[in-house]
């Protein structure tokens, strides 16, 4: 059993908070748009694994420490994320044709600032999106989401809110 803390569209910018929300995780998975290496290198000092996939905004290290798609088998669950991916009935160019290919169970995307956990029947598959935690953009309240993966089975999603992005 594994504890998921999943968040993207930091932007540059790392709410502190999210480290307590964390402290029960077991990883850390980043679905893009950092922003700074420095946003990487807070996670990490969380102590906790940390994985993640580059954002259109990340540009230099983070394209060579992060992959553009990350697919990673954890417990019984096979994983796929990108950033930029979409959703159910409206996957970005190319991604319903990557993700009948890869087979996941779950595919994780940023880039919207939409939060969203919707299963997709056509492919088996739930998709999470975590919304954004930072403070640019155009949402109007910072999320991340942490969830358990326990074999096979995905459960116990929550959603995180860290507050409304002008409220710091």
């Amino acid at each position: 059993m594994k504890t998921i803390g999943l968040l993207s569209d930091t932007h540059g910018w790392l709410d502190e908070k999210l480290s307590g929300h964390f402290a029960i995780c077991d990883e850390i998975w980043h679905a893009g748009d950092f922003g700074t290496a420095a946003v990487v290198e807070q996670l990490r000092s969380w102590g906790k694994p940390l994985r993640g996939v580059w954002g259109n905004i990340d540009g230099g290290s983070l394209r060579y420490d992060f992959p553009e798609t990350n697919v990673f088998m954890i417990e019984g669950v096979k994983v796929a994320m990108r950033h930029i991916g979409g959703y159910p009935g409206r996957y970005a160019p190319g991604v319903k044709a990557w993700l009948e290919k890869e087979q996941p169970k779950l595919f994780i995307s940023g880039h919207s600032h939409i939060l969203k956990a919707q299963y997709d029947p056509a492919l088996q598959c739930l998709h999470l999106n975590p919304g954004a935690a930072g403070k640019h953009g155009w949402h109007q309240m910072r999320t991340a989401m942490r969830f358990v993966i326990d074999g096979a089975h995905i459960r116990d999603l929550e959603v995180i809110e860290l507050g409304r992005r002008g409220a710091l």
